[in-house]
């Protein structure tokens, strides 16, 4: 009877089998594409219009001011979305896709969510982090330069979601000019009654404050932040306690990035699926990208999520020095970022998902370019001794682990070590790696993770060249 079967199976019609692989087709095509774009079906991404452009003063050319402000639309019926409660805020947050814009992505409604509990008479704080200390961004300083209003009115709606009594911005001690024109707001919106008693009219009492860092990269996580604002050591908390419950001076409290909160106001103006209209999926929106290095343009520009990161440079910044086969190696978010060779940038497009899946990240995407007249193994080293000197040491393994890291690759720039060492400084990274309280040690070990994975024949060619220099040293001696 098997074989029988089996025969008969073998025999069925070819024209009946034809017909199941169409059908097969035909609902493979049926499916949706995961990547596309929820709400447009879009597969293909970039080419912001203006219109749609949220920051439009970036470059400072217009005023800053309360007058100037309003004349592009901010504080545009504040009142009325104060007034349509916090659930309706957080259900537009949450249609809007908006994931942060600090670095870690996470859901932005999910995260202002946390602080919707009942109140336990404390106080409620929205904290603003305007620190911006990691090397090669530029982003959120445009913000505060020429667009503060739209992160004190972001604030204020931020604030009636969270049900939160102030906000605090703590700003990066350098940015004398950021937090002039961001102290001038605040008085001008104090004074038009947008902020403090009733704020904007809406029965809701809202306070701004202005705290100023002192220069430490480690006050960007938020837990050292707080530690800082409280005038303490700037060191990382352990958690839990999440700040959602014992946040600033032991209350509940949301650390948000200056990006994230600004784009609220025009999120919640235009609607949550309007936002969501941009970008791949899970990747929505729009983005202020930072591009710098070795390009004919350096700029910081609006763009749309999910855009590729060479239509980025060649659409904003007039391409890569030299032409884009001209091109070593982009870092895509930030020094914290593992680097990208050239033949990953040809087509990567720029958003969490896509970066994360070709071991790099989207970070707080500012876009390190460089071209082949970079020393890559310098720029890396570089970066490791920015982390060591950077790190509180309140952890071991980043403590400890930054002080080799930099002193392997100061070896390795010149080309002072083994092949093995490779293998050996790869394995200290791991040791870094998710064993410290905050994130200091991972972004540490990244960049070096990114060139022992793409660039090791570099390393080991010029380990090889180091080793030939002394064998022809000691021969002629």
């Amino acid at each position: 009877m098997l074989r029988n079967a089996i025969l008969r199976r073998a025999t069925a019609p070819v024209v009946a089998r034809n017909m199941r692989a169409v059908s097969a087709v035909r609902h493979y095509a049926a499916t949706p594409d995961p990547n596309a774009n929820p709400i447009t079906g879009k597969t293909s991404f970039g080419g912001l219009s203006d219109e749609d452009r949220i920051f439009t003063n970036v470059y400072l050319k217009h005023d800053y001011r309360l007058k100037g402000a309003l004349k592009r639309g901010d504080w545009y019926k504040t009142k009325e979305m104060i007034l349509k409660g916090h659930e309706w805020i957080l259900q537009e947050m949450k249609e809007s896709g908006l994931r942060g814009r600090g670095g870690a992505g996470f859901p932005t409604g999910l995260k202002w969510s946390f602080m919707n509990k009942p109140l336990d008479g404390r106080p409620r704080y929205l904290v603003i982090n305007a620190d911006e200390g990691e090397p090669g961004t530029c982003k959120d300083r445009e913000i505060l330069r020429g667009d503060p209003h739209k992160l004190i009115e972001g604030c204020v709606l931020a604030g009636a979601a969270m049900k939160a009594n102030a906000a605090y911005i703590y700003i990066r001690g350098e940015f004398y000019q950021e937090a002039s024109h961001l102290q001038e707001a605040i008085n001008e919106a104090y004074e038009a009654g947008l902020i403090g008693k009733n704020a904007c009219g809406s029965g809701m009492d809202f306070d701004v404050y202005i705290h100023r860092g002192a220069g430490a990269y480690i006050c960007g996580e938020e837990t050292s932040l707080i530690e800082s604002i409280e005038g303490k050591q700037g060191k990382p908390r352990l958690k839990p306690p999440f700040p959602a419950d014992v946040g600033l001076f032991g209350c509940p409290s949301t650390v948000t990035n200056v990006e994230t909160v600004a784009v609220a106001p025009t999120i919640l103006r235009r609607g949550g699926k309007w936002f969501a209209g941009f970008g791949r999926n899970r990747n929505q929106g729009t983005k202020l990208f930072c591009i710098s290095g070795h390009v004919n343009n350096p700029c910081t520009v609006e763009e749309e999520m999910s855009i590729p990161l060479r239509e980025l440079i060649d659409k904003h910044c007039g391409g890569v020095r030299g032409g884009w086969d001209n091109l070593l190696g982009i870092v895509p978010g930030g020094c914290s970022v593992p680097i990208l060779p050239k033949k990953i940038c040809d087509d990567v497009l720029m958003d969490f998902d896509a970066l994360r899946d070709v071991t790099s990240g989207l970070g707080t995407a500012a876009v390190i370019v460089m071209d082949k007249s970079t020393d890559v193994v310098r720029a890396i080293s570089r970066f490791s001794k920015f982390y060591r000197h950077e790190s509180c040491g309140q952890c071991t393994p980043c403590r400890e682990g930054t002080k080799w890291l930099e002193s392997m690759m100061d070896r390795f720039e010149s080309g002072n070590g083994r092949p093995e060492e490779i293998d050996q400084i790869w394995d200290l990274t791991k040791q870094i790696e998710g064993h410290t309280i905050c994130a200091l040690g991972d972004a540490a070990a990244w960049p070096v993770q990114g060139l022992i994975r793409h660039f090791r024949p570099e390393l080991e060619a010029r380990m090889a060249e180091f080793q030939r220099s002394i064998e022809s040293k000691q021969a002629t001696a």
